[in-house]
């Protein structure tokens, strides 16, 4: 998958007019962004984006995210989150006193 991200009004509508011509090629239009299929001819459109605006256009390369990604540490601390019997704790509450990664712990740590 292809992120492009727009920054200028000029670019926005080129954007919005690539997703509008060739839709088969965008996976999802969010505004100012849109996520390109991960094909060459998805990458041929963002990289005439880039082109024609420069600066104003940022294309970035995505991998999907896979639940086995994440450590094995934070994704426990989602199960038993989710499954929690009070649904308005907070997780900060929720995590203390339990072998569980504190929020400031996950915020710090890079995936």
């Amino acid at each position: 998958m292809l992120l492009v991200v727009t920054y200028s009004r000029a670019a926005r509508r080129d954007l919005r007019n690539v997703c509008r011509r060739h839709e088969t090629c965008v996976a999802q239009e969010l505004g100012r962004a849109a996520l390109f299929e991960g094909t060459e001819f998805a990458a041929f459109q963002a990289l005439r984006l880039r082109e024609k605006h420069d600066l104003a256009v940022q294309v970035e390369q995505l991998d999907p995210f896979e639940p086995c990604d994440a450590p094995a540490r934070v994704a426990d601390a989602a199960r038993a989150y989710e499954h929690r019997a009070e649904p308005a704790t907070p997780y900060e509450r929720f995590a203390a006193g339990r072998d569980l990664p504190a929020p400031e712990s996950m915020r710090e740590e890079p995936l």
